[in-house]
């Protein structure tokens, strides 16, 4: 049974900086792609960024992009989000997730955490 618990939210002002932090348990996701999906309520889902098994290629949505970094290190099943220059718009409950892919997350990823709420006060 895989598990992803995400850790890292919370309250940031505009401009301000996070770091969430996913871990991943019950089994190796070492080989696929694993991402952070975001939803806000009267938004549609988005996958904010994803990143292969082993980091060569990364995505990321429009509206996050040259702000947001992904990185992953497998040794640890770690996934982490670094979130710079952050906008209200941004706030959202962010969940972790992992696909069956090896290089892309999708739209209705296989796995998911539970999420952690970001808040972006202007």
């Amino acid at each position: 049974q895989v598990q992803l618990v995400e850790s890292g939210g919370g309250l940031a002002q505009a401009g301000g900086s996070l770091r969430l932090s996913c871990a991943s348990s019950g089994s190796t996701l070492s080989s696929v792609a694993m991402g952070w999906l975001r939803q806000a309520p009267g938004k549609e889902r988005e996958v904010v960024a994803d990143i292969s098994w082993n980091g060569g290629i990364t995505h990321y949505s429009d509206s996050v992009k040259g702000r947001f970094t992904i990185s992953r290190d497998n040794s640890r099943n770690m996934v982490y989000l670094q979130m710079n220059s952050l906008k209200p718009e941004d706030a959202a409950v962010y969940h972790c997730v992992a696909d069956r892919y090896p290089a892309v997350v999708t739209f209705t990823p296989h796995y998911w955490g539970l999420g952690t709420q970001v808040t972006v006060s202007s």
